[in-house]
């Protein structure tokens, strides 16, 4: 059987579970990323005149780690997405957000982000006193494998404006689950991570601070999973209104990554095989993903 046979037949043996089969070429180097052209993580950077990317990384165990990338939108003072992955290294938990309290810091390092000009990026005001919370789109607890990647959460341009109860509560949740796959070794190879919010289209927008439309409230909120283990692979997309104070169940919240793609007008894993990309983003197993059903 050719190796696209036996993808095919691996796809049709495992699509109803919401997994795939991806076969390497035994005669490739395995060390080597068969199943896609490049940062898989990544979507498709829309690279209008306000937009920017950016890469945050640190020096872990002598090593250059990414922390998160993003494309932020300078006129909209957010980030349109923000991807990492977890992996052994990142799945780590080294620091604690409560040592901050023992650094010069006394607490948590809310700072701008050094690649933005400060212009560009929301303050302290924009937050509580306006009735938010400074959501962490990259979750502080998300990079805990050191001090250094965990300082990079705290940058204004990792910030969003959440309600407490969306905050810490159906988002919060949803967060938590991340993390438990994320650190679990048994669970992945590796988790792809996309999380952002919907800034593109008016209706997708709640409000803006202070009348200030360089400062919107997002009122839908994303997340966009890729999971590898071995050559099997799984994806699953979410979808969050955070202006309904009523808690759904996150199952609700569910999408497949292709009905995510037509909500935020993003491309997703866009990276990844063509034949890949089709399977896995086309449907998803709520039995695939622990603790959902």
């Amino acid at each position: 059987m050719n190796v696209l046979n036996k993808y095919i037949f691996g796809i049709l043996c495992l699509s109803s579970l919401g997994l795939y089969s991806c076969d390497k070429d035994e005669n490739s180097n395995p060390d080597s990323t068969t199943f896609a052209t490049g940062t898989v993580e990544l979507p498709a950077l829309r690279n209008g005149a306000n937009d920017v990317f950016i890469s945050h990384s640190t020096l872990y165990k002598g090593q250059s780690v990414v922390t998160y990338s993003m494309e932020y939108d300078k006129s909209k003072k957010h980030a349109r997405w923000i991807a990492f992955k977890y992996y052994n290294q990142t799945a780590q938990t080294t620091w604690n957000r409560n040592d901050w309290k023992q650094t010069e810091w006394g607490g948590d390092p809310w700072q701008s982000d050094p690649k933005v000009p400060a212009s560009a990026q929301r303050v302290q005001a924009d937050f509580g006193a306006r009735g938010y919370q400074r959501g962490h789109i990259c979750a502080s607890s998300d990079r805990l494998y050191s001090q250094d990647a965990n300082e990079q959460t705290f940058y204004y341009t990792n910030m969003s404006p959440q309600k407490g109860y969306f905050n810490t509560g159906i988002w919060g949740d949803l967060e938590g689950k991340v993390r438990t796959w994320g650190r679990s070794d048994s669970f992945r190879d590796t988790l792809y991570v996309v999380k952002g919010a919907a800034l593109d289209k008016e209706n997708q927008i709640w409000e803006y601070i202070g009348n200030d439309r360089t400062k919107p409230v997002p009122k839908y909120y994303y997340m966009a999973l890729l999971c590898k283990k071995g050559e099997t692979f799984k994806a699953i997309g979410f979808w969050m209104d955070q202006s309904t104070t009523v808690k759904p169940v996150l199952s609700e919240c569910a999408k497949t990554i292709d009905e995510l793609e037509i909500l935020t007008g993003l491309d997703f894993f866009h990276n990844l095989s063509d034949n890949l990309e089709n399977a896995v983003e086309s449907k998803y197993a709520l039995s695939a993903w622990p603790t959902l059903q």
